[in-house]
């Protein structure tokens, strides 16, 4: 398959947000706005659009990827959430926290890289928001750049790295954070574990 000859940047109009909804449920990667960097997203319950992620940055498939989603009712979809895990949603989602859980079987292994779990955020940024319950599918998105390189917080970022590898870029500004979600394992809520720092404090955590 001929990869792009460049990326389109796309404004947050209704129409360019249809559009994208749309090459999302059809199994196209697009890459969008968070409030910690911009991701590159595809449907989580699809492993062969999933994979192209991994294609389109040259990531190595034992790398696990984030799951985004927008309700309650996706984060029980998806995953098994325990009281611990209920707790700091409440608390800091949306935001920049994710949380590592066990993985129902409607999430492709290749999105946990053959893992029982599966790591799930909901995001704060509010044009991602919007997508999100547009297209009203979980999306896998790691961050939109290629693998081993620093994370990209706008628009021109994305198309520098990866602006002839994928074919659409969602223009939502530049990141309020700039830096990567803080990851905790609450597989076993009885061990919680950091397993990234990032905005969300380790003393925010245990305050919680």
């Amino acid at each position: 398959m001929t990869a792009p000859s460049a990326a389109r940047t796309y404004s947050s109009t209704p129409r360019n947000l249809a559009r994208l909804a749309r090459v999302l449920r059809g199994g196209g990667l697009v890459a969008v706005p968070t409030e910690t960097v911009y991701g590159l997203a595809a449907n989580a319950l699809n492993a062969a659009a999933c994979r192209k992620i991994f294609k389109a940055k040259g990531r190595p498939s034992n790398d696990p990827l984030i799951v985004h989603i927008h309700s309650q009712k996706q984060l029980v979809a998806i995953a098994e959430p325990n009281d611990a895990a209920l707790k700091l949603a409440r608390h800091f989602w949306p935001g920049p926290l994710t949380l590592v859980l066990p993985r129902r079987p409607i999430v492709p292994s290749v999105v946990s890289a053959g893992l029982p779990s599966v790591a799930v955020r909901m995001p704060r940024h509010p044009l991602f928001r919007r997508l999100l319950r547009k297209v009203d599918l979980p999306l896998a998105a790691p961050s939109a750049n290629p693998f081993g390189y620093v994370s990209p917080t706008s628009a021109a970022h994305v198309r520098a790295g990866l602006g002839r590898k994928i074919a659409h870029i969602l223009d939502g500004g530049s990141c309020s954070i700039g830096v990567e979600s803080t990851i905790v394992d609450l597989r076993d809520p009885r061990m919680p574990r950091l397993l990234r720092p990032g905005a969300v404090t380790r003393k925010q955590l245990e305050t919680v």
